[in-house]
């Protein structure tokens, strides 16, 4: 079978055009959505790929319609694959079904794939680069040292609530337990 899907971006846009590129294409069902291109959560985009079969074909007006990103674009396009659907962009004159579509995609995937390495290496540099200069990453403590002192003395001591110590300090029970456990710790 033969799908399309068409997608704009908010209620206010049309979507005729792309409807009436696909179904001069031979599209026998096409989805509609309008949501917006950020957004991962698009039901039908969702329902299309649930209804997909091997053999089936998928077609869309351009790309960007169909993934939020260009990472997005080749996962989905890999589970299509994966699935044995080809995958057609009209606009971008790509289609996986044929050898030099297949080969234009595999290339954008390729160099997705070189994109999200070089990504990746750029931030463990970053990363290195600060743990040398002694910053290290996570999240703030909640407490100060002098907070966690007393935290941890009134507990030892007794006669006081793990809930009245946590809304005494504004910060939650984990974090009174977490400051408590850690001094407990050899150090």
């Amino acid at each position: 079978m033969i799908f399309g899907y068409a997608r704009v971006s908010t209620k206010d846009q049309n979507l005729d055009a792309q409807i009436d590129a696909l179904k001069a294409a031979g599209c026998e069902r096409i989805f509609q959505e309008k949501e917006s291109g950020t957004k991962d959560n698009r039901p039908e985009r969702e329902k299309l790929l649930s209804q997909l079969r091997p053999g089936d074909t998928v077609i869309i007006y351009k790309f960007d319609r169909f993934g939020r990103s260009f990472k997005d674009l080749i996962e989905k396009a890999e589970t299509l694959r994966e699935m044995d659907v080809s995958f057609v962009s009209l606009k971008d004159g790509i289609a996986t079904n044929t050898p030099a579509g297949k080969l234009q995609f595999n290339v954008f995937a390729a160099m997705a794939e070189f994109e999200r390495d070089m990504i990746r290496e750029r931030t463990m540099a970053g990363l290195e680069s600060a743990r040398a200069r002694g910053r290290v990453g996570g999240a703030k403590p909640k407490l100060t040292p002098k907070q966690q002192k007393d935290v941890t003395d009134a507990y030892n001591k007794g006669g006081i609530s793990v809930n009245q110590l946590a809304s005494s300090f504004g910060v939650s029970r984990n974090t009174i337990y977490n400051v408590v456990n850690q001094s407990k710790q050899p150090k």
